[in-house]
């Protein structure tokens, strides 16, 4: 008993361990300002996306469907979101994936259809979630979410 009382000693005088700073999260404000930057971006170029936000584990943080898409369009959006989340890169890349890897097109939860992007924290090293849009080319759908992201002040891809 007397070695473990110097030891208790040094920690009282040491103090409490520094607090670690929070991991990074997809708050909800955080997710709809990538809805409100993908609206923006959408308004400025007169189209209409729905739009779908995920956490990492692809539960909806926020959505929104623009006039003019009918419901199955939001469908896609979360898919899309979904899918991000699950394989942990872009919907985009997925198509190509498919070709070099026997069976991952029929893999739970593969869309091969652009427009769903990973959703990275500020400095780009923590995956947060992802975001879905849907409604227009799968180019625009992707560009759309891109812009939501950046106004976010989040990345959309992973930095070192």
């Amino acid at each position: 008993m007397k070695s473990i009382l110097p030891l208790l000693a040094l920690a009282a005088v040491a103090g409490p361990a520094p607090a670690q700073p929070p991991a990074p999260a997809l708050t909800a404000p955080l997710a709809q300002a990538i809805v409100d930057g993908c609206r923006t971006h959408a308004s400025a170029k007169s189209q209409s996306h729905a739009i779908a936000v995920v956490d990492p584990g692809g539960h909806l943080v926020a959505a929104l469907r623009m006039d003019g898409n009918r419901a199955g369009m939001m469908d896609f959006a979360l898919e899309k979101a979904k899918a991000v989340a699950a394989w942990g890169f872009a919907t985009a890349q997925m198509e190509e994936a498919a070709k070099g890897t026997p069976g991952f097109a029929r893999a739970p939860g593969v869309v091969m259809v652009g427009g769903g992007v990973p959703v990275f924290s500020a400095d780009g090293r923590t995956l947060i979630g992802a975001a879905g849009a849907s409604g227009e080319a799968p180019a625009d759908d992707m560009a759309c979410v891109e812009a939501g992201i950046k106004a976010a002040g989040l990345a959309s891809a992973r930095r070192r």
